[in-house]
C-alpha cells in the first residue's frame, strides 16, 4: 500500500474586522509544534506581521515545512486593513477571494480541508455574494459545471455529541412545515456516510429526534413524527441504516452522551444547538458534511467586540483545525 500524502490545511482569514486574525495567531502558537496540524491562511500578510512571525508563500507545499518557525500566509494583495471591531465593506472581495482559493486548492488536492473564520455575510452582499450563508456558498463552489451543488449538512460537535440538524436558519414556523420524509431520508443517507466515511465508525447508530414534546406520545401532542419522521427511519432502515425512530428531544442526548447514539439528526436550530453549546460552549465545531472536501469552522461569529477588546479565544478554531486533520485522516483511509 502506498503511502498517503499528507497536505497542509487551508484557513481562510475571515472577515479581517472580526476575531479570525487574532485567533488564527492564538491556534499557530499552540499548534506550531505539531506538524500534522499544519496550516497556511488565505490572506493579507499586514493581518498578521506585526504580531508575529510571518512568511509568505507561494504555494501550500512550502507551508509545511515553515510552519514550525513562522505563520505560513498564502497573500491577498491590496486589501485594506480595517481597524478591530469596524467592519469595512472594501474588504469584502477579498473575503470573498480566500473563500475561493482555499475552495480551488482543495479540489485541486493541494490542501487537505479547509477551515473557514468567521464572516459577516451582510458585509458581502454589496460585492455581489448572492448565498444565504457561508456553506451555500462553499457548496455552490464545490459543483461542476454539469451538475448542481451536493447538498450540504451542518454537523455540531462538542460536549461529545455530533449533532446534525434538519433545518438550520429559519423561523420556527417555517421549519416546522419545511420537514418532509424525502429530505430527511436524504439527509441520513448523508449523515451515515460522513459517520463511517469522515468519523471512522463502521457501523454507525443514528436517533433523529421528535419535533414535539415527548416525541408526540404517539400522536397526542402532534404527528409529526408518525407522518413525516419515522417513515423516513423506516426507509433509512431498509436501506441498512442504523436510524432510530423520533426519539423524545429532553432525553436522546442524554442517550447519546451514554454511547447508545453516535450522532443525532435534531429537528430545528436551537433543538440541536443547546445541548452542545451546553455542554461546550467555548470548543464546539461547525462541520460541513455532504461535500467533496472536507470543511470545518469555528462555532462562532466574527466577534467584532471581542476583536476590539483583545480577548478572543481560539480554543473553537483549534477544535475546528484537529476535527479537520481527523476527518481529512479518516477520509483518505476510507477511500
Amino acid at each position: 500500500m502506498s503511502k498517503t500524502v499528507t497536505k497542509p490545511l487551508a484557513l481562510t482569514m475571515g472577515d479581517p474586522a472580526g476575531v479570525g486574525p487574532q485567533i488564527t495567531m492564538a491556534a499557530w502558537q499552540q499548534l506550531r509544534d505539531s506538524p500534522e496540524h499544519s496550516f497556511f491562511v488565505i490572506g493579507a500578510p499586514e493581518l498578521y506581521a506585526p504580531h508575529m512571525a510571518v512568511e509568505v508563500i507561494s504555494h501550500p507545499d512550502d507551508a509545511s515545512d515553515i510552519f514550525r518557525k513562522a505563520l505560513p500566509v498564502l497573500a491577498l494583495a491590496n486589501m485594506p486593513i480595517p481597524a478591530l471591531g469596524e467592519p469595512n465593506a472594501d474588504t469584502a472581495p477579498a473575503i470573498i477571494a480566500a473563500i475561493e482559493t482555499a475552495v480551488s486548492l482543495c479540489l485541486d488536492g493541494q490542501a487537505d480541508a479547509i477551515v473557514t473564520n468567521p464572516i459577516n455575510k451582510a458585509l458581502l452582499y454589496g460585492a455581489g455574494f448572492k448565498h444565504p450563508g457561508h456553506t451555500e456558498f462553499i457548496a455552490a463552489l464545490c459543483a461542476s459545471e454539469s451538475e448542481a451543488p451536493p447538498q450540504p449538512v451542518m454537523l455540531l460537535t462538542g460536549g461529545g455529541l455530533r449533532v446534525a440538524l434538519a433545518t438550520i436558519h429559519a423561523p420556527l414556523r417555517e421549519a416546522c412545515d419545511a420537514l418532509t420524509t424525502p429530505a430527511l431520508v436524504s439527509l441520513g443517507e448523508i449523515v451515515s456516510t460522513a459517520m463511517r466515511q469522515d468519523f471512522g465508525i463502521f457501523d454507525p447508530q443514528i436517533a433523529f429526534t421528535g419535533l414535539n414534546p415527548h416525541a408526540g406520545e404517539g400522536g397526542t401532542i402532534g404527528r409529526e413524527e408518525i407522518d413525516i419522521i419515522n417513515p423516513a427511519a423506516e426507509q433509512l432502515r431498509a436501506v441498512g441504516i442504523n436510524m432510530s425512530d423520533a426519539r423524545s428531544a429532553d432525553t436522546v442526548f442524554a442517550e447519546a452522551l451514554t454511547g447508545r447514539f453516535d450522532a443525532i439528526i435534531a429537528m430545528t436550530h436551537d433543538q440541536g444547538l443547546i445541548p452542545v453549546k451546553t455542554l461546550d460552549f467555548w470548543g464546539g465545531v461547525n462541520s460541513t458534511l455532504g461535500l467533496p472536501i472536507v470543511r470545518t469552522s469555528p462555532d462562532h461569529g466574527t466577534g467584532y467586540d471581542a476583536a476590539a477588546q483583545g480577548n478572543a479565544r481560539p480554543d473553537s478554531l483549534i477544535a475546528a483545525i484537529k476535527q479537520a486533520r481527523l476527518m481529512t485522516d479518516n477520509r483518505k483511509r476510507t477511500a
